[in-house]
């Protein structure tokens, strides 16, 4: 399969042997007035272009590089399937296609599916055969409609701001997987840490015993079965050794599941989180989040990274800066980053792509809540995963601040998992919410430091959006975008953005990010931090490293700062 990019397994904790990478070269066209349905470009053997999946057409590595708005696209593809791989179910797996998308197999319509940044797959068992068979996939995305999250795709033709170059379509693997008629749906874990114990509840399709099986370094530690009932099973797998998932020390379990034929290879992390008055606990110790924000954008796959390798070298560069986690903004992040971040011990926070809908439209909830709970789904089991986060800076104007709203996904992310906090919305203005976050991208180190000095020494927490929000006393409070120090270093952007105005010299630059970090670490009632950014998005060039991931100066200099210890700290 040579030039065929991301072949790697898409779902780590959930892998199955028998499986089928569909990326590369797949038939392409654009359908700008999206009259493609009624001329039944899925009756049509081929299309008129190719282009590489996983990559979107506005980016270079999908072949296209097509930058203007794309209304609709169709993709097809011929895949040869054997009598063996027919004999129990065929589906059909999606990364992530943005934003509305329909399925026809052999010209049969097979499934639907809207929402621009979670996975999702189709049985296509019925429509299958033996032989050639042809995949037609039809998508519609319109970021300006106020119907769909779009995150930071920009809503005009240049980039601009804090908003970046869209992604339309297909945007991470597609794949299929061949499973037995009796298999494992989908599996919770929850870690016992006191106990020694994980509690896993999987959701299965037929009768039969889940068998499992915990190893650690290869070496088996535990072992349990229990019989299904009712399409669920619900099993105690103690440990023989107990290691802890820690930031900066991942120390996954592999874990083998079966359930009759079905063969399941995963893992899990031993950890827990707990909230104790304005600390944030983990596995029972303090520990301060120092969070970057990573925005998930790639100069040539845009929203897609190149290789696995660019996923991990993100975290690599993160933890070389000092910082032991990330807010993932305004994006679904793909699994196998979480995977990464898992191994790494790296703490992540999950937050949808929320800007973009009109929540006041009859249809706002319709169209955010199902996504979100297709994220937390398929997310829930990652261990770096420390808190959720379904929206950003709603503001209070009626097309983004709807308290009900904000209210009603806050319940459901608590009624879903109760084992994380949940941010309602990050930055303001907050609803119901188990931590108090801020945005502050002051850059003047005196003054950022005199508004939280009232609240370093016991007192209360200034917030600069009050009385439309008000400090919760007594909940943990971070502030969770900050910085964002303007500096370009290439000096080839006219249109380049940043907060506020840039330092003049690198001193400069280094004394006002050692300043506006030092009044976090050192107050003793901040949990965490979130600088703004890891590296430059296209004409955003407040990052640590430019775009293409090269630092702009001595990258030990911040390790330095970040990495001393809180005042929170255990």
């Amino acid at each position: 399969m040579a030039n065929v990019a991301r072949l790697e397994h898409p779902k780590p904790q959930m892998q199955r042997a028998d499986w089928q990478n569909l990326n590369g070269e797949w038939d392409f066209a654009f359908d700008f007035g999206r009259s493609g349905v009624d001329r039944r470009f899925y009756e049509r053997d081929g299309l008129d272009r190719k282009i590489q999946v996983p990559f979107c057409p506005e980016s270079e590595l999908s072949g296209i590089g097509y930058k203007d708005f794309i209304p609709a696209v169709w993709y097809q593809k011929k895949v040869e399937l054997t009598a063996g791989q027919l004999k129990g179910i065929v589906r059909l797996h999606f990364g992530a296609v943005d934003y509305e998308c329909h399925l026809w197999v052999n010209g049969q319509k097979a499934g639907s599916h809207k929402g621009g940044y979670v996975s999702f797959s189709f049985d296509i068992t019925q429509y299958a055969r033996e032989g050639e068979n042809v995949l037609t996939l039809y998508v519609a995305d319109d970021n300006r409609s106020g119907a769909q999250c779009k995150g930071k795709q920009c809503g005009n033709y240049y980039s601009g701001g804090c908003d970046y170059t869209r992604t339309t379509g297909i945007w991470q693997t597609v794949w299929l997987e061949f499973l037995p008629k009796a298999h494992i749906e989908k599996v919770f874990y929850y870690p016992n840490i006191a106990e020694g114990f994980l509690t896993i509840h999987a959701v299965t399709q037929g009768t039969g015993t889940l068998c499992a099986e915990a190893l650690y370094e290869g070496k088996v530690c535990g072992k349990a079965q229990v019989q299904a009932v009712a399409g669920n099973a619900v099993l105690k797998l103690p440990l023989s050794e107990l290691h802890l998932w820690e930031a900066g020390a991942g120390r996954l379990y592999d874990l083998k599941l079966s359930f009759e034929e079905d063969r399941v290879d995963s893992y899990f992390g031993m950890r827990e989180i707990r909230l104790d008055g304005e600390r944030f606990l983990i596995n029972g110790k303090s520990v301060f989040q120092r969070l970057v924000l990573d925005q998930g954008f790639y100069p040539d796959g845009i929203y897609t990274a190149p290789t696995d390798e660019a996923l991990q070298q993100d975290i690599r560069l993160s933890m070389d800066a000092g910082f032991n986690g990330a807010r993932l903004h305004q994006k679904i992040f793909e699994e196998r980053f979480l995977y990464h971040c898992d191994r790494m011990g790296y703490i992540v926070w999950g937050e949808q792509g929320n800007w973009g809908i009109d929540y006041s439209r009859p249809d706002g909830v319709k169209n955010f809540l199902p996504e979100w709970m297709e994220a937390l789904n398929r997310d829930f089991n990652h261990p770096a995963i420390v808190g959720w986060c379904p929206f950003n800076e709603t503001w209070s104007n009626p097309s983004q601040q709807h308290d009900d709203l904000l209210a009603i996904v806050y319940q459901m992310t608590k009624l879903f998992d109760t084992t994380r906090p949940c941010i309602d919305t990050s930055g303001n203005f907050h609803v119901a919410t188990d931590i108090y976050d801020m945005h502050d991208y002051e850059q003047d180190p005196t003054a950022f430091a005199a508004t939280y000095e009232e609240f370093a020494k016991g007192g209360l927490l200034k917030d600069r959006f009050s009385p439309r929000q008000n400090p919760i006393p007594g909940i943990p409070v971070f502030i969770s975008e900050y910085g964002g120090i303007k500096w370009d270093v290439e000096g080839t952007l006219e249109s380049s953005w940043g907060y506020g105005d840039g330092p003049k010299t690198e001193e400069e630059y280094i004394a006002r990010y050692k300043g506006l970090t030092d009044a976090l670490l050192d107050n003793p009632h901040m949990f965490g931090f979130c600088y703004t950014q890891l590296y430059d998005v296209e004409q955003e060039v407040n990052g640590l490293y430019t775009y293409h991931r090269k630092p702009k100066m001595d990258i030990s200099i911040f390790r330095e700062i970040n990495s001393r210890k809180a005042a929170i700290e255990d």
